[in-house]
């Protein structure tokens, strides 16, 4: 995993430097988002990694897929990627650009995962409360697991909260079989 973000920093910081240029960081947000999904397409990713499949038609059938969906420079872009053999980063270029993206507008992406469906209310306070403590914009998802039993598991940038009920029945098996 470190060595995939090692590779793809590169790129992320060079799609990132273009794209705020540009005042283009939602745009290419977008482009990197359905080149992703485009290459991770199973008919789309079995040709991606044929290596009898050269690097110019690799590059030529991912932007043909995507059509519209990019500008030139992201064209280019994938060129470049596929000719240094880096279309497998795709998905650590996209991450690393959104976590870039995140840093520049001051925003933390907030993903909720409970046992029962989160209230707007409940959704409202926790996007104040991070707000708070992150002294950031907060862009809230949620979704429903029933065998967290109980409770929620909060991901917010590198920290995760879990306070599931499944989480600590775990925990108090693992204290229990040490004991």
């Amino acid at each position: 995993m470190a060595e995939l973000a090692t590779l793809a920093r590169p790129y992320a910081n060079a799609v990132f430097a273009t794209a705020k240029s540009d005042g283009n960081l939602e745009r290419w947000s977008r482009m990197l988002g359905f080149l992703v999904a485009a290459a991770l397409e199973p008919q789309v990713k079995s040709l991606l990694d044929a290596p009898e499949v050269s690097d110019e038609q690799k590059a030529y059938r991912l932007v043909e897929i995507c059509g519209d969906e990019m500008n030139d420079r992201a064209r280019k872009f994938v060129t470049v990627l596929a000719q240094n053999k880096r279309l497998d980063i795709l998905a650590a270029i996209r991450e690393q650009f959104e976590a870039l993206r995140a840093a520049e507008e001051q925003t933390l992406d907030v993903e909720v995962i409970s046992a029962y469906p989160v209230s707007e209310r409940e959704r409202d306070q926790l996007s104040d409360a991070l707000a708070k403590k992150y002294s950031k914009q907060v862009n809230l998802t949620s979704s429903v697991d029933q065998s967290l039993i109980g409770g929620a598991i909060i991901r917010a940038g590198d920290t995760v909260i879990d306070g599931s009920l499944r989480g600590k029945l775990d925990k108090l098996a693992e204290t229990l079989q040490r004991n």
